[in-house]
């Protein structure tokens, strides 16, 4: 069973971020996983590619949602990178 890289890219001051923070915290945490957080604030590459689409959600370094994280989706994506 593969173990997918789930990373949460935020900004500061983001109240966007805090529900995405809580909604990959949820599905990770059913499914036995971990997660990182990026914050762009001090990262000008990830600011000027994400700037517009905060919070986003990457698995395995493919950008997988942004804005509003749909957990159902997310699950899905992560089920299926764990059975590669």
């Amino acid at each position: 069973m593969a173990t997918p890289r789930v990373v949460l890219i935020t900004k500061a001051d983001c109240h966007l971020c805090e529900e995405a923070r809580d909604a990959v915290g949820r599905v990770t945490a059913a499914l036995g996983l971990e997660w990182t957080e990026e914050l762009v604030d001090n990262q000008p590459e990830l600011r000027d590619r994400y700037a517009e689409e905060i919070p986003v959600v990457l698995v395995d370094g493919v950008q997988r949602d942004f804005w509003k994280i749909d957990e159902i989706r997310l699950e899905r994506v992560l089920q299926r990178a764990m059975a590669q």
